[in-house]
């Protein structure tokens, strides 16, 4: 006798498979879709942050911060800043002595040959360390206190005023685009390790020597 054979069954088993076959390659097309956005989207945001840090680093460049705050060096056409150690502030280990200025003048202030340290009528000022680093530099700032500090003039926005020679009233007027690309720039630059001294007011450096 003849066995009795089910036709059916094959196509009905190669019917399952090509469904599954296509319900597997739209779920993997829609996952490359859901990716291909994500890709895009981080590299989008990607392009905006590199070019806001663009803008930061001309900014800095052409506001002068590298005057003061990296410190200078002589170089084969004079004194340079130092870009090796670029916007990290007065040198840590440079000592600095009282400075030979009168309150009478013509000589009323003075400064360092590295460009970071300043004496005047205001006292004495160090320019900061204004690098990532989470120490000594501005790493544990805020973008609120980045601005809120060069809008009021103060330090964290609210402790002692900013000394000169820092132009803060120029950076005051500033957009706050321009501000936040700053301080976007400022936390991509390298950390550098350094420790400033603390500036002292006239009223505490009068307080130190026993001067009036």
């Amino acid at each position: 006798m003849f066995a009795i054979r089910d036709f059916g069954a094959p196509r009905k088993g190669r019917r399952r498979l090509f469904l599954r076959a296509v319900v597997g390659a739209v779920a993997f097309g829609a996952l490359l879709l859901v990716l291909g956005f994500q890709f895009s989207g981080r590299k989008a945001h990607a392009d905006a942050r590199s070019a806001i840090q663009a803008r930061g680093e001309y900014l800095v460049m052409v506001a002068g911060c590298n005057d003061c705050h990296t410190p200078w060096k002589l170089g084969p056409h004079g004194p340079e800043p130092d870009m090796r150690r670029m916007l990290s502030g007065h040198p840590e280990g440079m000592e600095v002595p009282e400075a030979p200025v009168t309150a009478t003048g013509p000589w009323t202030w003075a400064g360092t040959d590295t460009n970071t340290a300043f004496a005047g009528p205001w006292g004495v000022s160090y320019a900061p360390n204004l690098t990532p680093d989470e120490n000594t530099g501005i790493g544990i700032w805020t973008e609120d206190i980045f601005v809120n500090t060069l809008r009021s003039g103060r330090h964290w926005g609210v402790a002692r005023p900013i000394l000169p020679p820092m132009p803060w009233q120029n950076f005051a007027r500033m957009t706050d685009e321009d501000l936040t690309a700053i301080f976007a720039y400022l936390r991509f630059i390298p950390p550098v390790t350094n420790r400033v001294p603390e500036s002292q007011p006239a009223a505490v450096q009068q307080a130190a020597t026993g001067t009036q």
